[in-house]
């Protein structure tokens, strides 16, 4: 659902449809949001107004989280992992709860050819798009995915 390093800042569950991005939490590990949590906040009037937003957490950030089994299309892999793995640029995954221990980083995408990556190893800026949140199969292949064959 959500790694354990995000139980501090303000979350919601995935709606299917959404566009979800790769984002850096002032906590310092990554996750998942939405595009409208990344506007850019106003500006702090005054100097005690600046400080406190120094210490205190985005007011808009809201860490999105996923159910294991999960169908999303990624979009934007990074170049080293599509050469590493044989990826496309853009792939359909299962999201994916690697570990139930609480002190772990466990969120992880699982691609086709079984390959996980957790999201950590994702680079900011990647797009999820949310296809279902349930676990049941589904048919990926009219969201116009890159052709496979090479």
């Amino acid at each position: 659902m959500c790694d354990y390093s995000l139980h501090g800042i303000k979350n919601r569950l995935a709606e299917e449809g959404e566009t979800l991005v790769v984002h850096r939490f002032f906590t310092g590990s990554k996750g998942l949001t939405s595009l409208e949590y990344l506007q850019p906040p106003e500006k702090p009037k005054g100097f005690i107004a600046t400080l406190k937003k120094m210490f205190a957490a985005p007011p808009n950030e809201c860490a999105v989280c996923i159910p294991d089994g999960a169908k999303l299309v990624l979009h934007g892999i990074s170049r080293a992992l599509q050469e590493v793995h044989e990826f496309c640029a853009t792939e359909a995954v299962t999201f994916r709860q690697l570990s139930a221990d609480g002190a772990t980083y466990r969120d992880a995408v699982e691609f086709r050819n079984g390959v996980k990556v957790r999201l950590q190893d994702l680079e900011e800026g990647e797009i999820l798009q949310v296809v279902t949140v349930s676990s049941q199969e589904v048919e990926v292949a009219e969201l116009d995915l890159p052709d496979r064959s090479r």
